[in-house]
């Protein structure tokens, strides 16, 4: 039993902890530290507050989970200026040991490993996650992140990507509109770009617009707390149209992962716990055509664990810890 310190690196936030792992599994969180990357200049700088929060010398070992490709020798954060270069990390940090991975790679690495009370049924079949076939693990933040685990009765398999980019698809006439509004801004536009904490705003300018409405919220937090208490007639349509294109793109990445099973998590997805299910966000997920049956025979989760992505990080790391040879 060994403790190591684990990392969620964000466009937001950045996240610290100390995690204890045992024979392979994460046996416990402590002295978790949030912190605004705004605020500080690098990572590194990040770290050196962590331990000046934890007044003990830092572990020499490291799993961190980052919000963008972790591949190639500079990682540059997507949604913010931070960059990591993983040759240095070594000696920047005083580490004798360190895993990069991706931020959603280390959600599906939580999923693997939480029980099932850490979920929450959202809509579909009530049934618990396969023990064994495909889990969607889709959520969105600052980003929206999608991860694919492939759960086997021996071990699981985690393929990390950014399905969060794929081109926008709009399902109707409005949302053509919005389309057409948001490409006056982007040479392209991405399912991100809608799906995401700033795709309320996106959505919300974009209907204003067609609406010849003025925009009343400019600031983000403001917006989403008008969006959910139904403060703003236009923010909460904006709020509707969003979980509309959730399900949609949701219901699209289950499709293309040949999806048993789908599970929602990222900062927002915990935020619309309660509106998500009264919302169109199922009804578009198993609009699919020839596959409405199949999509609705999909159990639909959501992760309730206050901090997947550093549980998941601490997870990677104790599964190559016990492997021969690490």
């Amino acid at each position: 039993m060994r403790q190591i310190v684990t990392a969620d690196v964000g466009g937001t936030h950045a996240r610290f902890a100390l995690a204890t792992i045992d024979a392979g599994r994460v046996v416990g969180l402590d002295r978790m530290l949030k912190l605004k990357t705004a605020e500080h200049a690098s990572f590194q700088m990040a770290w050196e507050t962590f331990g000046r929060y934890l007044g003990t010398p830092l572990p020499r070992e490291i799993a961190i989970a980052f919000a963008g490709p972790v591949g190639g020798d500079i990682l540059k954060l997507t949604n913010s200026p931070w960059i990591i270069q993983p040759d240095q990390i070594a000696v920047h940090l005083h580490v004798d040991r360190y895993l990069l991975l991706n931020d959603f790679g280390a959600v599906a690495h939580a999923v693997a490993g939480l029980d099932q009370s850490a979920f929450r049924h959202v809509c579909g079949e009530d049934r618990k996650l396969p023990d064994d076939g495909v889990v969607t693990v889709i959520g969105p933040g600052t980003g929206l992140g999608v991860a694919t685990l492939l759960r086997r009765s021996d071990d699981n398999e985690i393929i990390e990507t950014e399905g969060g980019h794929i081109g926008y698809a709009p399902l109707d006439p409005t949302e053509d509109q919005i389309l057409a509004h948001l490409r006056r801004s982007f040479h392209r536009v991405s399912a991100e770009r809608l799906v995401s904490g700033a795709g309320l705003a996106n959505i919300y300018a974009a209907l204003a617009a067609i609406e010849q409405r003025q925009v009343l919220h400019r600031d983000d937090k403001a917006l989403w707390a008008a969006a959910l208490d139904g403060s703003d007639n236009l923010a909460t349509a904006a709020l509707e149209r969003f979980c509309l294109i959730f399900g949609a793109v949701a219901g699209d990445m289950a499709l293309a992962h040949g999806a048993d099973a789908v599970v929602i998590a990222g900062g927002l997805g915990l935020r619309l716990s309660d509106h998500l299910p009264r919302s169109g966000f199922a009804s578009r997920f198993v609009a699919k055509g020839r596959f409405e049956r199949r999509m609705e025979s999909l159990p639909i989760k959501l992760v309730t664990f206050p901090e997947p992505g550093l549980f998941g990080a601490a997870a990677a790391f104790a599964k190559i810890s016990r492997e021969p040879g690490t």
